[in-house]
C-alpha cells in the first residue's frame, strides 16, 4: 500500500470529534503535489454529490418543470387581441380562408343542401283517369 492511502484509511477510521492522528507525518501545504491533492480533496464525491452525472448537467426541479409544461390558456389575451383590432375583412373573403382550411375528407363537408322536393300531386284529375279508363279498356 502507498502511504496516501495508508493515510486516507486511517483519516477515515478517526473519530470525528478528535483532530488528525498524533503520529502521523502530514505533508507542509508548500509540497509538490499539493495543488492537485487538493484539488482531489475538494472534488472527492461526498454525501450530496454523485459521480454518476453528466458533466455540467443542472438537476432540475420537478415542480418547475411540471409549471413550465403546464398548459396555458391563452383566450382572454387572444380575445383582448381579436376585439382591438379594427380591421374587419370581407364576409367573402372569410369565407374563402374557412373552405380552404377545411379538411378535405368528407366527413369534414358540410351537408350539401338539397333542393326540397315538390308535393308528388298528379296533374291528372279523377276525371281523367276514368275518361282514360273508358276510352282504353272500353269499359265503365
Amino acid at each position: 500500500m502507498s502511504a496516501s492511502l495508508l493515510r486516507r484509511g486511517l483519516e477515515l477510521l478517526e473519530a470525528p470529534g478528535r483532530g488528525k492522528a498524533p503520529g502521523v507525518l502530514q505533508r507542509g501545504p508548500g509540497g509538490p503535489r499539493a495543488a492537485g491533492a487538493a484539488r482531489r480533496k475538494k472534488a472527492a464525491p461526498g454525501p450530496g454529490r454523485s459521480k454518476a452525472t453528466v458533466k455540467g448537467k443542472v438537476v432540475k426541479s420537478a415542480i418547475e418543470e411540471y409549471c413550465k409544461k403546464k398548459a396555458v390558456n391563452h383566450l382572454r389575451t387572444n380575445l383582448q387581441y381579436m376585439t382591438n383590432g379594427r380591421f374587419v375583412a370581407d364576409k367573402a373573403v372569410t369565407q374563402q380562408v374557412l373552405t380552404q382550411n377545411r379538411g378535405r375528407k368528407s366527413k369534414d363537408q358540410p351537408p350539401e343542401k338539397k333542393a326540397k322536393k315538390k308535393s308528388e300531386g298528379t296533374v291528372f284529375t279523377e276525371e281523367d283517369f276514368r275518361k282514360f279508363e273508358r276510352e282504353y279498356f272500353g269499359t265503365a
